[in-house]
């Protein structure tokens, strides 16, 4: 009798086994899944006799036992990397190496590697099949620079496709110019040809408030009998009469203006080492500019505004920087080389909208706007376990926290041990065929084994009966 119930256990739980690997094979194609392991060990066993150690007269002998079947010891899941399919999707995302992403649904936090995601109709990220929102840090205006704060609360990741960019008016401008070394210096008597070889014009766009496209031109002119000095003048859309509409001043902001002994000035001189180098600048009244930052605020008044209460014209500044003294690296120099004009920055942009995005290894979402503005929107958080075997499975791709799986760790990807995300990829199932196959056969091996078992005992049972006849 014991035997046919030893049997029982045996075809009950190789049966669970080929449940668990059915279910394996059934989710081969399942992005994100997780295989799963059933794990035996033996039941209670019947003593028959006990052990007794050893005498003066004789050694210990073992004890005999009988073994009553067995069970299930564990049915685990197996959190090993699947592998990588490229999609093209920019918002399908994987996890290489250890994380989760975090699924919001009402207020419960769930768990998945599966991240087929997309945008719904308030562009949040969601998983389409089942409206659970993708949870992130969304970026803070701070100081006009988004800002993300991985140390604030989770929220729902949105990305407004179609939203405006404002315009920004041009607050900086660098320039990098070189001034040909050669240049012939002009003379007082020297026909117009000498006049054009003896200038170097650099022009550049700049923007007002409204996004408006403004010519900021800057004509360098050696001044006769120097070497290495160069006037500079400064004007503001000068195709339309902007010469008298350009200012500079210091760059202490108290518009004071330089040179204003001698009235509104737009000029001032550039002055370099032996080496090539910026040495100093000079206002219209022979003042050095400040050393450490070689910027000059330029003032100009905007077209096409209403005029101020006052009557005045509504002006726009901006900081105009050369550079560095003593550095080449963006900064005006003076080479033995063809002369150049080139605005390595300008900071002011026209309006935009949202029109796509990208996500990097860090999860971080990058905005791209069509005024050519990249701006960051947010960050995709994930999560880790101390014991993600202990996990609970709640269909649909996604797990929940039990006692034995610990508490979330959220972060930021490619921090404290978390893998990093691939956008336009989608992790696969973990599952192999070639193991679950095999498996297959030796847990239906092992079910007939149990079957023969119960069937001869079946056998020796019915002789027993027979006894009596």
């Amino acid at each position: 009798m014991r035997s046919l119930y030893s049997s029982v256990s045996g075809l009950q739980n190789h049966q669970t086994r080929m449940d668990v690997v059915g279910n394996n094979l059934a989710n081969v194609n399942t992005i994100g899944f997780k295989k799963g392991r059933v794990n035996f060990h033996d039941m209670i066993s019947q003593n028959v006799q006990g052990a007794t150690r050893p005498t003066e007269e004789l050694g210990g002998v073992n004890p005999k036992q009988i073994g009553l079947g067995m069970s299930i010891a564990a049915i685990d899941t197996i959190h090993i990397q699947g592998s990588m399919q490229l999609t093209g999707k920019m918002s399908d995302l994987a996890i290489q190496g250890e994380g989760f992403f975090i699924m919001k649904t009402g207020e419960m936090s769930l768990y998945t590697r599966a991240g087929a995601f997309d945008l719904d109709e308030e562009g949040t990220l969601v998983n389409p099949a089942n409206g659970m929102r993708v949870q992130g840090w969304q970026a803070q205006i701070v100081d006009n620079v988004p800002t993300i704060n991985p140390s604030s609360s989770l929220s729902d990741l949105v990305i407004p496709i179609g939203a405006k960019d404002p315009a920004a008016a041009t607050t900086n401008v660098k320039m990098a110019c070189n001034l040909n070394k050669m240049t012939p210096e002009i003379e007082e008597d020297a026909g117009p040809r000498a006049i054009i070889q003896g200038r170097w014009t650099a022009t550049a766009d700049i923007r007002d408030a409204f996004g408006g496209t403004h010519t900021l031109r800057l004509d360098f002119e050696r001044v006769v009998g120097e070497v290495n000095r160069w006037n500079c003048t400064v004007t503001v859309d000068p195709d339309v009469g902007g010469d008298g509409q350009t200012i500079i001043t210091d760059t202490t902001n108290t518009r004071a203006q330089i040179g204003a002994a001698a009235g509104d000035s737009n000029t001032f001189v550039v002055e370099f080492d032996n080496k090539g180098l910026l040495q100093r600048i000079l206002d219209a009244n022979g003042n050095e500019v400040d050393q450490e930052l070689l910027q000059m605020r330029v003032d100009f008044d905007v077209a096409n505004t209403v005029p101020n209460p006052d009557g005045t014209p509504v002006r726009q500044s901006f900081l105009l920087d050369l550079g560095m003294v003593g550095s080449a690296e963006n900064s005006l120099t003076q080479y033995a080389s063809y002369s150049s004009s080139k605005v390595y920055e300008q900071n002011g942009f026209g309006m935009g909208y949202l029109t796509s995005y990208r996500i990097d290894q860090s999860g971080v979402i990058m905005g791209v706007f069509s005024n050519g503005n990249n701006r960051v929107l947010g960050q995709v958080a994930l999560a880790t376990f101390l014991n993600p075997g202990g996990l609970e499975k709640q269909g649909e791709n996604v797990y929940a926290i039990t006692p034995n799986s610990g508490m979330a760790r959220i972060d930021p990807a490619g921090v404290a041990g978390k893998g990093k995300i691939l956008a336009a990829n989608l992790e696969m199932s973990n599952v192999d065929l070639a193991e679950q196959f095999t498996d297959m056969i030796v847990t239906q091996r092992g079910f007939q084994a149990n079957a023969r078992t119960t069937q001869t005992a079946d056998q020796m049972l019915q002789e027993l009966l027979t006894l009596k006849r």
